[in-house]
């Protein structure tokens, strides 16, 4: 598959509350910390706190970085942390296609070329794919082209009754742990698109004969598998997650890597196998 990069996003404030006070508590209450606990972690007196949080006082722009840092804010957040206290945004968003982000997009690359003959992804903190190596093309045969289109969302596609689901052998208990990695998402970010998004994947058909409630504490070994149909036999995965680690632009810090390996030996064989032919497979994003 060739890799294909999204556009950048403006920041939105529209789902943010009115004042920079009301923007700090939320996000105080959504890491469940109190005044007291964020006061001591960004060295400030809970009563300095308190004012900010009421409107009494004003935060300096060192102020509002290093409570963001705190509350472990996303980038686009502390821009729109900056916008809300009166100060200018700090973190830009670039597309992975331009110049200055020629190193970055050559990692990415990198990483998903290299991990072949093995499935990996690049996407976006809304689940959208940003580019793919070549095995991908060989999991999405009789997909249809419908879901394939950009934005091409991976947690739709995998979900979907004309997607992948048909195939997904353990599509009760990996429904179940999707749901579980978008719900820790929204409850770190509280994004209104992911929220959307959850309750259109809560609303696909479920699995026949399986209630979305999987037996818990029934999984065998230490990670969820992904067990996926395929002509050549039942494929198995395990999946690794890894983002760029001291990203100061909101692009790459928005992008996870999702790398998938065999979990057994007939997996990996028939991943060899199909890599000889990945060279001519092609799944179109445009």
């Amino acid at each position: 598959m060739k890799a294909r990069y999204a556009p950048a996003r403006k920041a939105s404030l529209n789902s943010l509350p009115a004042g920079f006070g009301e923007h700090l508590r939320a996000w105080r209450q959504r890491r469940r910390l109190s005044q007291l606990d964020l006061a001591a972690e960004a060295d400030i007196s809970t009563r300095h706190l308190s004012y900010v949080e009421t409107g009494r006082a004003n935060p300096s722009r060192e102020m509002v970085l290093r409570l963001t840092a705190r509350l472990e804010v996303p980038l686009r957040e502390r821009n729109a942390f900056l916008i809300a206290a009166g100060y200018a945004p700090m973190y830009r968003e670039t597309l992975l296609d331009e110049p200055t982000m020629a190193a970055a997009k050559r990692a990415v690359e990198l990483i998903l070329k290299s991990h072949e003959p093995f499935p990996a992804i690049a996407i976006d903190r809304h689940w959208n794919l940003v580019a793919a190596n070549r095995m991908l093309a060989h999991l999405l045969t009789d997909v249809d082209p419908s879901l394939l289109q950009p934005p091409m969302n991976v947690l739709r596609l995998s979900l979907h009754p004309r997607g992948l689901a048909p195939k997904i052998v353990n599509l009760a208990q990996w429904r179940a742990h999707l749901f579980e990695r978008l719900s820790r998402q929204i409850a770190a970010s509280a994004e209104p698109a992911l929220i959307d998004l959850l309750g259109e994947l809560r609303n696909l058909p479920t699995p026949e004969n399986e209630s979305e409630d999987y037996l818990q504490g029934e999984h065998l070994g230490v990670v969820m598998p992904l067990k996926l149909r395929s002509p050549a036999g039942i494929l198995s995965f395990i999946g690794t997650t890894t983002i760029f680690g001291t990203p100061l632009d909101i692009t790459l810090q928005e992008i996870a890597m999702e790398t998938f390996f065999p979990s057994d030996e007939f997996t990996m064989q028939a991943l060899q196998s199909l890599a000889v032919s990945a060279h001519s497979s092609h799944v179109s994003l445009s």
